[in-house]
């Protein structure tokens, strides 16, 4: 059986995920999850006054990704939205990321986080923003 890979929007809302998210929910239904991380960088369910640091709508099959970015360091026009590679084939996910990064730039090569899974960031050489997640079998 071949592993599956997803591609999936992923916004970065610059303080407004939480807002935008329900809203999505809203009008398309589904199950939202939305997480802070605490001060040793451990995902945890966000309160209603934390920063979202990952946010996910999955609405039937229909799934967007989402943050509340970094509040020093806010996206420039077209770096507001990536498209997610996301699924559990670290082989195939680590040539995707690397064929991707061809004539373009790696903004942040793969690395471990703290939740488990490999997270890593390009821009390919279209322009196109990608992040490339790996999460455990």
């Amino acid at each position: 059986m071949m592993s599956k890979i997803q591609l999936i929007p992923y916004f970065n809302f610059q303080g407004r995920a939480r807002e935008a998210l329900e809203f999505y929910q809203q009008v398309l239904g589904g199950t939202l999850e939305l997480y802070s991380i605490d001060e040793k960088g451990t995902a945890k369910p966000a309160s209603p006054d934390e920063r979202i640091s990952h946010g996910r709508l999955d609405a039937d099959g229909a799934v967007i990704f989402a943050s509340d970015g970094h509040p020093s360091y806010p996206p420039g026009v077209g770096d507001n939205m990536a498209i997610a590679l996301a699924g559990t084939d670290k082989d195939r996910l680590t040539q995707a990321i690397s064929g991707l990064a061809e004539g373009g730039k790696i903004k942040a090569p793969l690395m471990e986080q703290a939740w488990g899974s490999e997270v890593g960031w390009l821009t390919d050489k279209f322009g196109i923003n990608w992040m490339v997640t790996i999460d455990k079998a």
